[in-house]
């Protein structure tokens, strides 16, 4: 047994002690968590604008509903596609010739997948919303965009909430493909240290532990957050 403890602290050492490797860790997670944080303000925004597409009635002729068939088309082929397959047609096709770091179009390519994801939740609670609430906003004297703003919208984010909550969840963990483009993430940190250390054990063992931890303590703050958002809107 304690030879067991002994090889423990060795691999230990090896992994994370020897040549700062730690750092490697730490800033792979922090380049993690600014992607995700990044591609999740993207994506809410996008989203919310995708989910009011779909619901437009804006048309061309007598049948086609052009927003809702722009957004809708959108979302099919994101959703219809791998992540990693968009991921390397962003930083090697699309945005190749700019001078936009790996970080930046990580954050572009992701934020552009959840938009898709997203609205989709928007779009749901939107719906879910009591049809009242939009001719009360009417009767008031609102144009159907104020309603929709200032009634519906805010209501149907909070209905969302805990998808949202979830999909943040999600892009976190999504993010550890971002090594395909040569970008030294949490994931990607630990590969570079098993190529020096030849132990591919206690790499992954101490990320999936980051990772764990990290969803961890979010799903019992975002639990805490919607129960707060819930006790306030029945108030």
């Amino acid at each position: 047994m304690s030879g067991f403890f002994e090889g423990l602290a060795q691999d230990f050492t090896n992994n994370l002690i020897v040549g700062d490797r730690y750092l490697l860790i730490l800033d792979g997670l922090k380049t993690t968590l600014i992607i995700a944080t990044g591609a999740a303000i993207i994506g809410v925004l996008l989203g919310t604008v995708l989910a009011l597409m779909r619901l437009s009635n804006v048309k061309i002729g007598n049948k086609w509903y052009i927003l809702r068939s722009l957004s809708g088309a959108y979302v099919n082929v994101v959703r219809g596609t791998p992540m990693v397959v968009q991921l390397m047609m962003m930083y090697y096709v699309i945005l190749s010739s700019t001078s936009l770091s790996k970080i930046t179009i990580s954050i572009i390519s992701f934020g552009l997948n959840s938009g898709a994801y997203v609205s989709e939740m928007i779009r749901g609670g939107i719906m879910a919303v009591d049809k009242g609430q939009e001719e009360a906003g009417r009767s008031l004297g609102l144009s159907r965009g104020l309603t929709m703003r200032h009634i519906i919208l805010p209501q149907s984010i909070r209905i969302a909430i805990p998808s949202l909550f979830n999909e943040f969840i999600m892009l976190l963990k999504e993010t550890s493909i971002v090594g395909f483009i040569g970008l030294m993430d949490l994931t990607k940190a630990s590969d570079f240290i098993r190529s020096r250390t030849y132990s591919a054990f206690f790499p992954l063992l101490i990320v999936a532990a980051i990772y764990l931890l990290i969803v961890t303590v979010l799903t019992s703050f975002f639990s805490k957050l919607e129960r707060r958002l819930r006790a306030g809107a029945n108030k």
